[in-house]
């Protein structure tokens, strides 16, 4: 499918890009390949073929909620902070007023 100027012209302004004569001329001659290729592809016979999404089978795996063992007390979950005040985490001020 060989594409004129003026189409290349019109995606050009619907993606805001501003093009030079050589620069419309070279994406013309790109995108007409690009689109004989899909036209080659598209006359294969896929009748036999099932549609994917993944080459590789993906299979989600879920396992059972469990109750675990949390931190007993306040001071445990303390215990490997660098810093700590009043049982919370004591962090630097990272916030700048205005």
């Amino acid at each position: 499918m060989k594409l004129s100027i003026k189409e290349v012209e019109h995606v050009a302004e619907l993606g805001r890009l501003e093009l030079t004569d050589e620069e419309k001329n070279r994406f013309a001659e790109q995108l007409s390949n690009i689109l004989t290729h899909i036209e080659k592809l598209n006359q294969l016979d896929t009748s036999n073929i099932e549609p994917t999404s993944h080459v590789l089978p993906i299979k989600n795996i879920f396992r059972d909620d469990a109750v675990a063992q949390t931190f007993g007390s306040e001071g445990d979950s303390l215990s490997n902070a660098p810093d700590k005040d009043r049982g919370y985490y004591k962090v630097p001020k990272i916030i700048e007023e205005a």
